[in-house]
């Protein structure tokens, strides 16, 4: 392979991006070099943007929501090879702890991300390990080959959830994850999905993508609203998809009795206070979700049916990285996903 230098992005201190520069080696083991041709932010990697996220001190390398070209392989790869469009599940596990060994890696007790480990996509190349390489149908694009992993998010939290047919689901929070989870959750047969929101495009995106009933909580009661959908008993489900104390209450409160929160968003602030009646007098339960494990298969094996590209608003190229997270960190840009394309 000729000599190859990688150029990747990362963010150095709160609201600022630069580039590092690293020659690559030839990939070795089960090592697979990946051209990378579509790049997604993620909203993780906006938390890092401001410096806010709890587990990724700065300076940081960034973007794990990516497809590309197989390049190169190392001498033990065998399922793919140079010339195939992939996708990957960018976390990096210990294959040794007790969860790992009992085939439950997205508990790992050393989990970590690629990006976390200066292996960015916002970049032109990537080096990952073998068995978290998934080819791209050949009726699917870079572009949505991109958002595989935040439709695998999206599909763990739903799984998690147990979405079943005639249920009653409420999402709190319309970025991509959240639209996301409501399609799925249609898609599973909820016959009510509820999306909740203060902006009004992207409540309108989720409508398109499968959502019943929006609600834009900046001049909409959301608990008033339930009552009368629910007939006073309130969702069967909720997802919180925001990370701030009141969407997490809103989550528990909008659940029937016996109901089950499942919470995704991520706290820049972790200590919050919340009405822990609740859980006694509603016996409520709440989950988190985190990632996924084994949702890759079953997020492109139902890709062709959700309609990934409605969400994409954005293009920019690698240079304009700072301007790209500026953009979907502003309420007037509209930003769902924004696309890097080196």
């Amino acid at each position: 392979m000729d000599k190859l230098i990688n150029k990747i992005g990362r963010v150095v201190e709160p609201g600022k991006v630069d580039f590092l520069e690293k020659t690559l080696k030839n990939p070795e083991g089960k090592e697979v070099l990946i051209k990378i041709v579509s790049s997604s932010i993620c909203g993780s990697d906006l938390h890092i943007f401001k410096g806010k996220h709890p587990s990724a001190p700065l300076p940081v390398t960034i973007g794990h929501e990516f497809s590309g070209d197989v390049i190169a392989v190392g001498s033990q790869v065998k399922n793919v090879k140079a010339g195939d469009r992939v996708t990957v599940e960018p976390c990096l596990v210990c294959g040794e702890c007790l969860a790992c060994r009992t085939g439950n890696y997205g508990y790992c007790e050393n989990i970590s991300f690629t990006y976390r480990n200066g292996d960015g996509a916002m970049a032109h190349y990537i080096t990952v390990q073998e068995p978290y390489v998934y080819k791209l149908p050949d009726s699917m694009s870079y572009d949505e080959g991109a958002l595989i992993e935040p439709l695998s998010v999206a599909t763990h939290a739903v799984r998690r959830a147990g979405v079943k047919l005639g249920e009653k689901v409420i999402i709190i929070g319309s970025g991509a994850i959240g639209i996301l989870i409501a399609a799925l959750s249609r898609r599973s047969g909820a016959t009510e999905v509820v999306v909740v929101d203060h902006n009004d495009a992207k409540l309108q995106m989720a409508l398109e993508m499968g959502a019943t009933r929006t609600i834009n909580s900046k001049n909409e009661d959301v608990c008033q609203i339930v009552n009368e959908l629910t007939d006073g008993y309130g969702m069967d489900k909720s997802f919180e998809c925001v990370g701030v104390e009141a969407t997490f209450i809103q989550a528990m409160m909008s659940v029937k009795k016996n109901g089950l929160a499942t919470i995704i968003g991520i706290f820049e602030n972790p200590n919050i206070t919340i009405p822990a009646t609740r859980f006694i007098t509603h016996e409520i339960k709440i989950q988190g979700s985190q990632g996924y494990c084994w949702d890759f298969p079953v997020a492109l094996s139902v890709a062709d049916s959700i309609p990934l590209k409605k969400l994409i608003t954005h293009k920019f190229q690698l240079d304009q990285l700072q301007e790209a997270l500026e953009t979907c960190l502003s309420r007037e840009k509209g930003a769902i996903k924004v696309l890097i394309e080196p």
